[in-house]
Parts: C-alpha cells; sequence; structure tokens
C-alpha cells in the first residue's frame, strides 16, 4: 500500500473518531500547524500511533477467529523528523541533561569530498544531482547545538509513545492467546545522526550510527529469553529466516541467509560479512559497504576516493584509511571480499540438470 493510501485510511480513521477538522493538525502554514513546534496539538487518541496499534489489533483478533495462519508487519511511521509528538511526550526527557554528538576536529580532512561539504554552510551538491529529485543528506548539516538537543528530547519522546502502543500489541498477542505460537521481531529501517560526525537525520553516509539498527527477536520456548547476541545480521535476512520458522523452503531465488540457527542459540553466528547498498542516484550516489568483524570498506560507483575503518581500533569511525600506504593491502583484500560477496548474492537462475 503507497503512501497515498495509507494517509486516506488514517484520514478515514480520524473522521470516525470524531476529528474532523484534522487538516488543522497537518496543513501547513496555516492553522494549527504554524503554532506547533515539537509539541503537536494533535490530541494522543488522534496520532498514527494509536491507529497502527488498533489496526494491527483489528487483524489479530480477525486472525484468531479464523484460525488463519499469518504475517503481519506492523509499520510505525516514527520517529522521524519533523521532530513533534502530543503533550505530555514532549516534554519527557529533558533537553540539558542529554548529551549531544558533535564532529571531532580533523576527522572530515580525509573524507570523500560530499562528507566534506556537509560541514559547510552553502554547498553546491549538482555534481551529484542526476534525477533532479531530493537529495536525502546532501545539504549542509551545520547545526544549532540547543535545537539539537531539543529535537533529540523529542525524539526520544517519540520512540517512548510508540513504545506504548506497541506494548499495546504484544498485550493484543498475550490476551488472544497467540503469544506463545508467534514469532514477533523488531527493527527498523536505518539509522539517526544527532551530531555524530557532524551529521543530522539522514543520508548517504555508512556510518555505524546509520546502519547498525535494533533487532529484537522473540518466541518463547524456541529463542532463549535474555540473550544478546553480537553476530553480523542483514534485514535481507529477515525473508527467509521467517520462511524457516514457518517451516517453508525458501526460494531459490532468495539468496540471504537463514539466521534461525542463531537467534535459536544453536550456533554463534552464520555470516562472516554485510553488504550495506544506497543507490539513491543512477550513478553519482552509488554506494557499497563490506562489513566485516573488524573491518567496513566503503566504495562509491566510478570514484577513486572511498572509506576504510577499522571498527577494532577505530570503533568511532574517525580515521578513514582508504589512502592510508599502510593499508594499501588491507583495502585490495577487502576489495576482493566485496567482488566475491557480491558474486555470492546472484542466484543460479538456471541450475544444471543434465551432463550437457
Amino acid at each position: 500500500m503507497d503512501e497515498a493510501h495509507v494517509g486516506q485510511h488514517y484520514a478515514i480513521w480520524m473522521e470516525e473518531k470524531g476529528l474532523k477538522n484534522w487538516r488543522d493538525y497537518f496543513r501547513k502554514p496555516t492553522g494549527h500547524a504554524e503554532r506547533q513546534r515539537h509539541k503537536w496539538l494533535l490530541p494522543e487518541e488522534y496520532h498514527y500511533d494509536a491507529w497502527i496499534a488498533e489496526r494491527t489489533l483489528a487483524q489479530l483478533e480477525n486472525y484468531k477467529e479464523t484460525g488463519e495462519k499469518f504475517f503481519l508487519w506492523s509499520s510505525f511511521f516514527d520517529p522521524h523528523p519533523e521532530y513533534l509528538v502530543p503533550e505530555p511526550w514532549d516534554t519527557l526527557y529533558d533537553p540539558k541533561r542529554l548529551t549531544v554528538p558533535s564532529v571531532v576536529p580533523g576527522e572530515h580532512d580525509d573524507s570523500p569530498p560530499h562528507l566534506q561539504l556537509t560541514q559547510t554552510a552553502e554547498p553546491d551538491f549538482s555534481m551529484w544531482r542526476e534525477s533532479g529529485k531530493c537529495l536525502h543528506g546532501f545539504h549542509s548539516h551545520l547545526h544549532d547545538r540547543d535545537r539539537l538537543a531539543k529535537d533529540i528530547a523529542v525524539y526520544y519522546g517519540m520512540i517512548s509513545l510508540m513504545d506504548k502502543y506497541i506494548g499495546k500489541i504484544l498485550d493484543g498477542l498475550h490476551r488472544l492467546g497467540l503469544e506463545e505460537d508467534t514469532l514477533v521481531v523488531f527493527t527498523t529501517d536505518h539509522g539517526h545522526f544527532f551530531g555524530q560526525h557532524g551529521l543530522i537525520a539522514k543520508g548517504a553516509f555508512h556510518y555505524e550510527d546509520m546502519i547498525r539498527v535494533p533487532m529484537i527477536s522473540r518466541l518463547p520456548g524456541v529463542i532463549p529469553a535474555g540473550r544478546t547476541c553480537s553476530a553480523l545480521q542483514s534485514l535481507v535476512d529477515l525473508a527467509p529466516t521467517f520462511l524457516s520458522f514457518a517451516g517453508i523452503e525458501k526460494p531459490r531465488s532468495m539468496t540471504r541467509v537463514v539466521q534461525k540457527p542463531v537467534w535459536i542459540g544453536e550456533i554463534g553466528s552464520i555470516r562472516d560479512h554485510v553488504i550495506v547498498e544506497n543507490r539513491h542516484e543512477p550513478t553519482t550516489i552509488h554506494v557499497k559497504t563490506y562489513v566485516d568483524d573488524r573491518y567496513k570498506l566503503t566504495v562509491y560507483y566510478n570514484q577513486e576516493y572511498g572509506e576504510l575503518y577499522d571498527l577494532q581500533e577505530d570503533p568511532g569511525e574517525l580515521h578513514n584509511l582508504w589512502s592510508d600506504p599502510d593499508a594499501r593491502d588491507l583495502r585490495t583484500s577487502l576489495m576482493m571480499k566485496l567482488l566475491f560477496a557480491e558474486m555470492g548474492k546472484e542466484p543460479l537462475w538456471m541450475p544444471r540438470i543434465a551432463d550437457a
């Protein structure tokens, strides 16, 4: 379902709940919107988190009634800019007590040019623009620290509000007697910058702050409770892993890794690398990153620059070793591993069935 259809269903829901003037809370720059900054005047009961939880629970009740096996994806929009949340969640966290990350002086001296430009007041990213569409993150990331602290506090409030409604879904699983036989996974699509490396929000920047996403899995009696694991995981592993838990063989075209043995504790890890990809523009923002237990290599299509970090010795990713003469052999080795990993992703579309 696309965003337009989602918005239509949400709007109808608000009207059915009695909020006939819902447009006033979303419209810019008229109505309530011109008075809203950080505190959303929209009452919490009409927030889309409440709508998502309510519709999810309705689906679960339907599955319980029909006895149908199910896959259900509850996609929460938050936390996301604009940083806006109903009271009391907007004041739940004190910005004065929060740590606000910041760029380390000199850390971008050896960074690719687009990263250096983010730290300037009026950067020119025209050479990266191909489609004419918005370039996420390709703008100035200079920011006011106090305003960023308030953004962080509200961002945390948005997370807490979301947690409340995720809790309602989990409570519904319990109430319906479904939790013992339902695999629950919590994760997200990407991370978020709040001053780390001088960056804000998101973009084609493959620092750990962006690509190390939360992942929690639960299946009572199968996945050990309270266990943490540092094994490499990838979002592309979710589909074949879900199929494995359901006892369904994955299609040949699905070449990703089944993580079930790791999740249930049979083995410590199954991956020796992950690949992170971003193709925001056809060629100019075409990025691939190879990550293993220690190193991270980022390659930019048709560019001589890149990034190489030793995550063991430099977990903050402050020292780009790409052009370091002492890291030349390491870079070559990781480039070969990236090539082999890319080849390993390709399914054998026409498997051999005869000697010919």
